[in-house]
This record gives structure tokens, sequence and C-alpha cells, in this order.
């Protein structure tokens, strides 16, 4: 069965409550093993990533970029960059911050280009948004296509996210572990050149 990792920082919880929904939404139809992974420690170890097939990576925004952990557990990474060792494996990204743009787009952005410095396959947000009448209770709400946007208001409790966050996350996973399910199918190799 193939692995996914799903890599968080999260100072406050808000980060770690969407990184739960993707992780749910990646197992749901068991065709991955899912484990939750925190940035912190991933970066003690971080040899361990290239037992996985897929990388989902989830950082808050701060400042306009990841978290100052989630940087470092990606500065921890050089060796297998060195390697190559990421080199074809599945990744994705996603963000919470406590405004509606939060400057979210440059997070991603980051993620994005640290997964195709280490030759990683970048999965998008296929969902459109919607219901436009839904609001707050609909997915991809924010208009995310480079990976996942979720919003949670300042001092809010880990748990304060509209419904249509929490959903696009279980959705974003799911995404993700038919994706990779779909890149691991056997195909059949060609047995000669046609005339």
């Amino acid at each position: 069965m193939k692995q996914i990792a799903v890599i968080y920082h999260s100072a406050h919880g808000h980060t770690e409550h969407i990184a739960r929904q993707v992780a749910a939404g990646a197992a749901s139809e068991q065709l991955a093993g899912v484990r939750l992974l925190k940035a912190e420690e991933v970066a003690t170890h971080p040899e361990e990533l290239a037992d996985f097939d897929g990388l989902i990576l989830g950082s808050p925004t701060y400042l306009g970029g990841v978290s100052g952990v989630f940087k470092s557990f990606m500065d921890k990474t050089g060796g297998l960059w060195r390697r190559q060792q990421l080199r074809g494996k599945l990744a994705a990204g996603f963000t919470v911050s406590s405004l509606p743009s939060g400057d979210k787009q440059s997070t991603l952005l980051s993620m994005l280009v640290f997964c195709m410095q280490h030759g990683m396959l970048w999965v998008g947000n296929p969902y459109l948004p919607g219901p436009v009448a839904g609001g707050e209770a609909a997915i991809n709400r924010l208009g995310s296509w480079t990976g996942l946007m979720a919003q949670a208001g300042h001092n809010a409790p880990a748990d304060a996210f509209p419904d249509g966050d929490r959903e696009s996350g279980w959705l974003f996973g799911r995404h993700f572990a038919r994706t990779l399910a779909r890149l691991g199918a056997e195909t059949a190799e060609p047995t000669g050149v046609a005339a």
C-alpha cells in the first residue's frame, strides 16, 4: 500500500485541525496509509521522508510565508535534495491564516518551489468554489487552485472553521490519495516500435 505523510506545523492548533481533516480525507477510501507528522519532529530525522510515496505539507501563514518552524524543517532536507531521494514523489500543500487572503498564496508558492527543487510532482486543488450562495459553507470558498487555503479568526478555538473549510480539507486529502493511486497504477510497457 502507498504511504502518505501529512507534515504540518501548528502553533495554536488551527493548522493541526485542518491537517486532521486532510488526513481523514486521504484515508477515507483506504487507497493509502496516512500518517500525521509534526514538522519539528520530522526535522530531526528528515531521511524518513524517503519512505513515503506522497507528502502533503501544511503551515500557518506568518507574515506572508511559512512559519519559522516549518522553514527549519524544509532546510533540514538538504541531504535528501543532494541525494535526490524525494524525486518523483507526489506533493501538495495547505495553509491557514486569520484573514481571508492573508497572503496565503505566497506560502503555497514557497511550498511548491521547495517541492519542485526536490523533483516532486505537485497536486493542486481541483474544486471550483461553490455554490456561490453557500458563503462559508462553500467548498474552496477562498478560491485557491495552487493548494488548500483555510481561515480561522484571531484567537478563535482550534476547531473554529467554517464548514466549507473543513469539507475542503477532507476533499483535498481524498483527491491527493486518489491521484497517488492513479499514478501508482500499473501500465503496460511498450513491446516494440510500430513499423
